[in-house]
């Protein structure tokens, strides 16, 4: 059965290495799933994408694949990506596929030429223009900083793959620097420590949900004791065994990834210009993505760089928010986009 199509709507998109942000004009934010897809290796049919897919990580017969399509930040799977930007529009839209006049994708900063091109080449699903924007400028538009005046302003988007820290002023990025520890090390983080300390194998699921419960970053005498029971499979035994583990225990076990974060922040403060790094002084540092959703982020980076630290609203929203922004009001914002980006578009 052919699929209608619906009119055509601008559309944005956070193609994210832990989750995949939608948004569709005139209707909102219409999807939020893991960057996951699910397929059958023999035919090469998808079986499922997002939650539906997460749900088979480490639970798939040998005919079936789950695949993260992005790795760091950049399209390790091309096919996959492409078939997950397919279903997941559709989802977004009801099941009807949809033709975008405009499209505009969220990108890691320090991608390569070559990664740049897959991403747009992925994302030519239907949209007859394709335009992307640096992350931490997304980001900081979603967070409603103001990119277009002239100060200075510092957004740190923790994502899943990467970490990019930028100053903007006058809708550029004056300096940016990434670095690719951000959630998903966390979560290798996680599975490190309970290998080593429990000698107990736990998977990519139960790390990132160790993360969202009791995942910590500065100390706290009241709840550092807070026990949690995971199962793993124990590795002298090879079988199934249950440990329990505290906030503290987690909070060390991410001690390492959340310093080289800190060395990220401050390498970039000390290659700020002096005028904007007093703006930022008086206006402080906001945080954005999935991370920094992590418990005390925000008062470890103040009391360790020793300035205002603010989380977005929805930090998770913050880079598909910004997209839809720039498709909302393309003629300021436009030139906020990758320098001379030109539209990319389908061949006919």
């Amino acid at each position: 059965m052919i699929r209608p199509f619906s009119h055509a709507r601008n559309i944005g998109i956070d193609l994210g290495t832990a989750n995949t942000l939608i948004y569709i004009a005139g209707k909102g934010t219409v999807l939020s799933e893991p960057s996951v897809v699910a397929i059958d290796v023999n035919t090469g049919k998808l079986i499922g994408t997002g939650q539906e897919a997460r749900r088979m990580l480490g639970r798939t017969p040998g005919n079936i694949r789950t695949v993260r399509p992005l790795r760091d930040g950049v399209i390790a799977d091309f096919d996959a990506t492409e078939l997950m930007i397919k279903s997941f529009i559709e989802k977004g839209n009801e099941g009807r596929r949809l033709m975008a006049p405009r499209l505009v994708i969220g990108i890691p900063s320090g991608v390569t030429g070559v990664e740049r091109r897959a991403l747009r080449d992925a994302a030519l699903v239907g949209a007859r223009e394709v335009y992307l924007v640096d992350e931490p400028m997304a980001a900081a538009i979603g967070a409603g900083l103001p990119v277009v005046e002239p100060v200075g302003t510092m957004i740190v988007d923790i994502g899943g793959g990467t970490t990019e820290v930028a100053v903007i002023s006058l809708r550029g990025i004056v300096i940016c620097e990434s670095l690719r520890v951000a959630g998903d090390e966390f979560d290798e983080a996680i599975r490190r420590y309970m290998k080593k300390v429990h000698n107990t194998l736990v998977g990519e699921r139960t790390a990132e949900d160790i993360k969202c419960r009791i995942g910590s970053a500065i100390h706290n005498d009241e709840y550092d004791s807070e026990g949690f029971e995971v199962r793993g499979l124990h590795l002298s035994s090879g079988l199934p065994r249950t440990v329990t583990v505290s906030r503290g225990d987690i909070r060390e076990a991410l001690t390492e990834s959340l310093g080289m974060i800190l060395d990220l922040i401050k390498k970039t403060l000390e290659r700020t210009p002096p005028e904007l790094a007093g703006d930022i002084a008086e206006r402080g540092i906001m945080l954005a993505g999935g991370g920094a959703k992590l418990e005390g982020i925000s008062d470890l980076i103040a009391n360790e760089m020793g300035l205002p630290t603010h989380v977005a609203e929805n930090p998770l929203q913050s880079v598909v928010m910004g997209c839809a922004r720039i498709l909302e009001d393309f003629d300021q914002l436009s030139r906020v986009l990758e320098p001379n980006e030109q539209p990319r578009v389908p061949l006919t």
